[in-house]
């Protein structure tokens, strides 16, 4: 049965390591056992982009997990619509490979405008069903409602 998890981060760099551990927890309490590196690290790299490129003075960002049998998606969504870029940084470059590296990591990725303003970052982990029965993480990070991203 699939599930979602969601949680809303303020545009701070301290939020990408909040998101990460958001995203820990709630594969954790799925049992997740494989790709777990992959979407934390996914969620690193989205969430930063998010703080640095995608949210406008005064936003925040929401970063969404859902799992069924055979696959996690990771969602974050922002408020603005400007698409990211896939950039082919050189050696010595110290940012830019964010993308590149969410595309290389995950099975599927894209971009999708949101409504009313923004636009959500998605990608897909293949899990091959290895998640155990879906347990919910416990604490206040549970909402399954629409949420919009201020």
């Amino acid at each position: 049965m699939p599930e979602s998890l969601q949680q809303f981060f303020e545009a701070r760099h301290q939020s990408v390591r909040k998101a990460r551990e958001f995203a820990t927890r709630a594969l954790d309490g799925w049992g997740l056992t494989s790709r777990t590196e992959d979407i934390r690290l996914c969620v690193s790299e989205l969430a930063t982009n998010a703080v640095l490129h995608g949210t406008a003075r005064g936003h925040g960002f929401l970063v969404r997990l859902d799992i069924d049998d055979n696959c996690v998606r990771l969602e974050v969504h922002d408020s603005r619509r400007q698409k990211p870029v896939v950039r082919e940084p050189a050696a010595t470059d110290i940012s830019g490979s964010g993308l590149t590296l969410v595309a290389a990591l995950s099975d599927e990725w894209g971009v999708r405008d949101r409504t009313p303003l923004g636009k959500v970052i998605w990608s897909c982990f293949k899990t091959a069903g290895d998640a155990a029965q879906s347990v919910s993480p416990p604490g206040p990070d549970r909402d399954e409602r629409p949420v919009e991203v201020p």
